[in-house]
């Protein structure tokens, strides 16, 4: 159970920093480059977020790969909002290097996800 708090943590803080990302953004940011990094970061982090809560939800009901792609969502939404936001905020492009890594391992949940189902459903047959 340990493990699954830790992901339900992870999913919290990828919430907690797209919405501050998203805010200040918004409020705080003039450059339209810099504006568009924080937006992208904060919309990605945020829809994984969700997906990392939702994966509690699927543990619920048997589906175990749902814990791997929680673990997935998690670190993928960090690593590619935080690399946007010190990119953003220190105008450092060369991180825009580490964004794809956390782009993979969000496409990498959503592949796992999809494995759950379809073995789910050849089980069930």
């Amino acid at each position: 159970m340990g493990s699954v708090r830790m992901w339900l943590m992870l999913a919290a803080l990828n919430g907690l920093m797209a919405v501050a990302a998203g805010a200040f953004g918004a409020h705080a940011v003039s450059d339209p480059a810099v504006k568009e990094w924080l937006r992208t970061g904060a919309q990605y982090q945020l829809v994984h977020a969700v997906g990392g809560i939702a994966c509690y939800g699927l543990l619920k009901v048997m589906l175990n790969q749902a814990g791997i792609a929680g673990w997935l969502f998690g670190f993928g939404g960090l690593i590619f909002g935080l690399s946007l936001y010190v990119m953003a905020i220190t105008g450092v492009k060369a991180m825009g290097a580490i964004t794809p890594i956390g782009g993979v391992l969000m496409m990498a949940g959503w592949a796992v996800l999809l494995w759950g189902a379809l073995a789910g459903m050849a089980a069930a047959d």
